[in-house]
């Protein structure tokens, strides 16, 4: 039985969400809500430190099968300002995949 793209999306989506209220705190996550649209510059106006800590806290989750680091480094400055939830949320499924393999 596989699970079908947009559901597996959703949960990562939710993981995403949940390491964000780690790392930014809940009390900005109430005014905003996360969605595959979502920008972490514009939209929760991240900062690079909390890039960090959020690119460590996918490394716990996913037992170091979800490189953040190198998906940045691979992105021109301009998309790292545009890159959205669901880009990441993207690449998660995508490095998940390879991991199966």
């Amino acid at each position: 039985m596989s699970i079908s793209p947009s559901v597996e999306l959703e949960g990562i989506v939710e993981d995403i969400t949940a390491i964000l209220v780690e790392v930014i705190g809940d009390e900005f996550m109430l005014d905003v809500e996360v969605t595959m649209e979502t920008t972490f510059s514009h939209d929760l106006e991240l900062e690079s430190i909390e890039f960090v800590a959020m690119a460590e806290k996918l490394q716990e989750r996913y037992a170091g099968r979800v490189d953040f680091t190198a998906f940045l480094a691979g992105l021109e400055i301009d998309e790292i300002l545009a890159l959205s939830v669901g880009q990441l949320a993207g690449h998660v499924a995508r490095s998940l995949r390879l991991g199966q393999a």
